[in-house]
């Protein structure tokens, strides 16, 4: 057997802590000597029994301090429903059967079509759409009926 044929091993494999002296790993497996980090399961966010970081920063106020709450709608462009056949209603339980859009995440978030791309079928939209949709969608022999 010769080094230079030797086969390559792209992953390497996961340090195995504690296998004797001579590993040079014994004894307390490089995890120093007692203390709540040298022994078992420990959470991530530990900090030692110190305030945590999230309690140390200050209140976020103001304006949009919930922006991060908002959820905003799946955006489907209208090029994508040109795979729907002619004069379909879309609605939200058309897009998830043809598997447009996810049905958990639709029924969570809502979805909302915009006008990237152009729509060669006629359709009839039942879903909120941007302007720029609403003009291809007509232009295309379709309508948009939101309630």
């Amino acid at each position: 057997m010769k080094l230079n044929s030797l086969p390559k091993i792209k992953a390497r494999s996961k340090k195995r802590l504690g296998l004797g002296h001579g590993s040079g790993r014994g004894k307390t497996a490089g995890r120093g000597t007692k203390g709540q980090k040298a022994r078992g399961k420990i959470p991530l966010r530990f900090e030692g029994g110190a305030l945590s970081i999230i309690k140390r920063l200050p209140f976020k106020r103001g304006r949009g301090r919930n922006r991060v709450f908002k959820k905003k709608p799946i955006a489907v462009n209208v090029k994508v429903l040109n795979i729907l056949p002619k004069n379909t209603v879309v609605d939200l339980k058309t897009l998830v059967s043809h598997k447009i859009v996810d049905q958990e995440q639709a029924t969570l978030y809502g979805v909302k079509i915009l006008g990237e791309g152009t729509l060669t079928v006629p359709l009839t939209v039942k879903i909120r759409c941007s302007k720029g949709a609403e003009k291809k969608i007509t232009k295309a022999g379709g309508k948009v009926a939101y309630e």
